[in-house]
């Protein structure tokens, strides 16, 4: 899939384009961060940022990462999930480690992906921040399951609610997604 074609150089975007670019990398992003992690958590945090302060950190958010970034062809929305959870390990980064795993699993990670990828980025980033990405993985597979209605193990399949969404986005062009033409 070739890239956009940018707009010559000479040619400034106006900002009415501008405007509609970020709006619609918004809804775009809007749809696939509601997809992964969940309708509920999404409109909890927009509600929670309501205030001028808070609510332009949403937008980024929601525009860059998941309408930018998360939309890109070239990695499945589990992969993506699982290098999250490896990077928010890493950090040390609890609540959003919890974020996205509940992500991992909407997206069909089993248990032992998620298990085994918060094996490895403990291996290079120390064992408290393994310790403790394991303890936050272990509590939100076992309220997806309880939720779910999952007894056992968590296998993947059951939990790939997001394929079509993923295929769906991956098989429309980057400059017809952001619509972006001239901008």
């Amino acid at each position: 899939m070739a890239p956009p074609t940018p707009a010559p150089a000479s040619s400034t975007p106006s900002k009415e384009s501008l405007s509609q670019a970020h709006q619609s990398l918004f809804t775009l992003g809007l749809a696939q961060r509601k997809a992964v992690a969940g309708a509920s958590y999404v409109d909890t945090a927009l509600a929670n940022a309501s205030s001028s302060y808070a609510r332009p950190m949403q937008e980024l958010v929601t525009e860059f990462c998941w309408g930018s970034v998360w939309t890109r062809p070239g990695l499945a929305l589990k992969t993506r999930s699982l290098l999250n959870l490896a990077m928010l390990c890493a950090l040390n980064r609890s609540t959003e480690l919890a974020v996205h795993t509940r992500g991992a699993l909407n997206n069909g990670a089993s248990e032992v992906e998620i298990r085994e990828t918060i094996l490895q980025a403990a291996v290079y980033c120390g064992m408290p921040a393994g310790m403790e990405g394991f303890k936050v993985t272990e509590r939100v597979i076992k309220e997806w399951k309880a939720e779910h209605g999952i007894e056992g193990e968590v296998m993947g399949d059951e939990a790939r609610k997001n394929k079509d969404a993923e295929e769906a986005v991956r098989d429309v062009d980057v400059g017809e997604r952001m619509n972006l033409e001239g901008v």
